[in-house]
This record gives structure tokens, sequence and C-alpha cells, in this order.
């Protein structure tokens, strides 16, 4: 399987990732199938080329894209929109703009027909396969609490990004409060401060969350490791005794990518690597994969890589094997829609310029 070198932006007909914003739950507005509307009108914009239907922009459901729900304009034209279950934030005045370019996702807002009327299809999950970006919620630092949406749901993880520079303080000064020892033992063994500053705000945030999700106190939060799906042994992937949700934790140098669902999840976030690193790094990724980043223009590759490394680790930790399993023996796809294994739901994640991130999520 091959790709081929992207044309111009001006020129490419491809649509890019959808950005998803499901409805909160709390206005019974269902995650609809928004396949009718690719022959609509749509603004292509931004770096993903992300695809809103003029004629429904601003209706009583704004449509975004494909695939992805419809959010009524009572919650765009909120001061903040906390939006579904992964509670994404969309200030209004972002929507409002004829045209607002949103972070890397650079997702534009085109003018609208407030006359045209609003267009709610059946109900599908709403983590389904194709070109899907998903925002996760900044986590509030300490001491304020995090306010969860709606959620998780089946399909539906909860995905919450920290970063360093923003919890650095508050995790250092609280760590010895809601860690465990071993935790705190982790992270004293860290030589760089950096690394131990972010390990210390994602296993914080880490047990903010499963403790405001539990009804506990972030450090009575008792975390196992499941049996090993290769040998048997209790050194899987992290799980909580009872088994009422499931998590993931993923971190790289100042950030730190968090997903809780209600089946086994697993996320990833890496930096996007150097260039003249890629070559070498793409021979452990599978053949078809190594041939879509050999037929790219140089420039493009490390992205790519990226988003298949990504995707690939974070199926790989939601199954409990990890990297102990061999990255080339599954297929996930280097373009804007990943390829998803038999049973599982993926997705990439969007997270600031230079990163890369993914989530996966069984069935």
């Amino acid at each position: 399987m091959t790709l081929q070198t992207p044309e111009p932006p001006s020129t490419r007909q491809t649509p890019g990732p959808t950005l998803y914003a499901p409805g909160p739950e709390a206005l019974h507005i269902p995650p609809p199938d928004l396949s009718s509307v690719l022959g609509a009108p749509a603004a292509q914009t931004g770096a993903t080329g992300l695809s809103v239907p003029s004629s429904g922009a601003g209706t009583s459901a704004a449509q975004a894209g494909v695939p992805g729900p419809s959010v009524p304009s009572s919650v765009l034209a909120a001061p903040t929109a906390q939006v579904g279950a992964t509670g994404l934030s969309v200030p209004s005045t972002v929507l409002a703009a004829p045209a607002a370019q949103v972070g890397a996702t650079g997702l534009s807002v085109p003018s609208f027909d407030p006359s045209a009327p609003p267009s709610v299809p059946p109900a599908e999950p709403y983590l389904r396969p194709g070109p899907v970006l998903l925002r996760p919620s900044p986590l509030p630092p300490l001491p304020a609490a995090p306010v969860l949406p709606p959620g998780p749901g089946t399909g539906r993880p909860q995905l919450w990004l920290v970063a360093t520079e923003t919890h650095e303080d508050s995790a250092a000064r609280y760590a010895s409060l809601v860690l465990d020892a071993e935790e705190l033992a982790r992270a004293g063994e860290f030589r760089r401060p950096g690394d131990r500053a972010t390990y210390l705000c994602a296993h914080v945030g880490l047990r903010r969350l499963l403790g405001a999700h539990l009804g506990v106190a972030p450090r009575g939060v008792t975390v196992e490791r499941a049996p090993c799906p290769c040998c048997g042994e209790p050194h899987g992937r992290p799980v909580l005794p009872d088994g009422r949700l499931h998590f993931s934790l993923s971190h790289c140098e100042g950030m730190s990518l968090i997903a809780v669902a209600t089946t086994p999840v697993g996320v990833d976030i890496e930096r996007i690597p150097a260039p003249h690193l890629v070559a070498e790094l793409a021979e452990v990724l599978h053949p078809a994969e190594s041939a879509e980043l050999a037929a790219l223009a140089q420039d493009l590759r490390p992205a790519a890589f990226a988003r298949v490394w990504t995707r690939k680790e974070a199926y790989l930790k939601g199954t409990g094997v990890g990297l102990g399993a061999d990255p080339s023996s599954e297929y996930v796809g280097s373009g804007p829609a990943p390829t998803a294994p038999a049973g599982w739901l993926l997705a990439d994640v969007a997270v600031p310029s230079g990163h890369q991130a993914a989530v996966a999520v069984r069935r």
C-alpha cells in the first residue's frame, strides 16, 4: 500500500480530520451519522482540512465534518461550551466568528444561514472509524477540582491534557498528599528535573481524575496490574480492582495525556521526531506503513511517522501487551484516517504543535 505525495493545499480534495465535538447528554441531542452532508458545500480549512458544511454551521444543530454529532446553537452561544464525553471547551467568541482559526487543528467556521432546518439522524456510537480528531480537555491544576463531563460511555473516552508548565508547581506541592510511596520513589529516580516534573504532573492528574470518578480521595485510589496477555504474569496494563473504569496514561517531555473509558483503552503522546531519525525508526513498522512513509516527500515523513507510532502504541497499550508485541504485526496506517485493528476503535487526538497523539478503545 502506497501513499501519493499530497497535492498543494489549494488543490487537495481529500477531506481532513473532523473535530470531534459531541453534544452534552443533558441536552439529549443524539450523535448523528453525518454522511448525508458529504455532498454539501464545505469549507476546506487549516492544516487538517476540517470540513464544516456552510449550510449548517449556525443552525440549531451545528454539523462539523464526518463523523460527529450535532451541537445545538444554545450550546455554541454559551461563554464556554463543555461538549460531550471528551470535555471539549469551545469559546463562543471562536464559534461566532465568520472564519475563526482554532489552534493546531485549523478549524474554520464559515458564515451560516440561520433559516436552514436542523437535521438529527439516528444515534451512532461517538467514536467511529474515519478521519476524526478528538480534542482533550485541559486539566486545571490543584487545588481546583476537575469538572467531569458526562460519561464516559461505550466508544466515548474522556481525554485530558496535562501541561507540565501549568501543573509543575502545584503537583510538586501536593505530590506527597496524592501519590503513594511507590510513585514517589519512582519520581525520585528521574535524573532530569523536567522528566521528574512531567511524571509528577501526569500521575497526580491521573489520581485526581480517578478519584473524582470513584468518589474517593486521590490517594485512596487502588491501582493494580492486569495479567499479561502473553504470559499471564501480573505485569499487564494498570487497572482498577473492580473493573468499573479503564484508564490509560502517556507522557512525553512537557506534556501528558490521560484517557478514562468504560472498556479497555490506550493513549499515546509523542514529540514528532527529527527528520534524520525517521528512516531508522520506520524499519520497525508494518511493511505497508514503511512503504507509505517512503512514498511521501521527506519533510512530510516525521509527522506521518508520529501518526503511525502513536496509533500503534495506543492500541498495544489498550490490549495490555504494549511494546512487548511486534510493532510490525498490526497495520494502523499513516494517512489522515487510521485503520483500527479488529474489535477496536482508533482516533487521533488534537495536541499542541510539535506533538502527535492517539487513542484506542475496545468496542
